[in-house]
């Protein structure tokens, strides 16, 4: 699973915050047609070929773990290389990630969150572990008009979600948090 990048621009004096303005790379959300899903607060999980895995941030100058499989080329600003490692049931960090796994076996082959009481402190508030599929939990905010960035400011200062991904038809995507207008959950 690629890292994507903020659909409006980081503000230069602040980082953690946006502008008014669109990332050049993400125009299509206001040109288009596109799918906005709800962003899950949780951590990156993967099945490929029916088997779980956790997404594992190899650092800049750190060694790839044996077997990972690369989601994308590193990126030679932040030092970020996000890679899929295989979860080993018997290693206790993968416990949740097994406990959310083993309790659905309609889990077929793609990217999830894993969210529940032990992950970041369970901001969704969910009594299990479980596994969301990305991008399955459509949101209305683009049913009848297009997002602005007020709009949007608006919705995720009422809703109490870590944030929107949208989804081009040919497989770009984009995300908007609720941490980007200063909001905390």
């Amino acid at each position: 699973m690629k890292k994507i990048s903020t659909l409006f621009k980081k503000d230069p004096n602040d980082l953690g915050r946006v502008v008014n303005e669109i990332n050049p790379e993400n125009e299509w959300v206001f040109d288009e047609r596109v799918k906005a899903t709800r962003k899950w607060d949780g951590t990156a999980c993967a099945i490929i070929d029916g088997e779980l895995y956790k997404r594992y941030d190899v650092k800049k100058g750190k060694a790839v773990p044996e077997n990972a499989i690369p989601c994308q080329e590193p990126d030679f600003i932040t030092g970020h290389w996000p890679h899929w490692i295989k979860c080993d049931r018997s290693e206790n960090g993968n416990k949740w990630h097994f406990e959310a796994f083993d309790s659905d076996l309609n889990l077929a082959d793609g990217t999830y969150e894993l969210i529940g009481p032990k992950i970041q402190g369970n901001p969704e508030r969910v009594i299990k572990h479980i596994l969301m599929k990305h991008g399955e939990f459509e949101l209305n905010i683009l049913r009848h008009n297009k997002p602005t960035f007020d709009t949007i400011c608006y919705h995720l200062m009422e809703w109490d979600i870590e944030g929107i991904v949208f989804h081009h038809p040919d497989g770009r995507m984009c995300k908007i948090r609720k941490s980007d207008f200063g909001f905390k959950r």
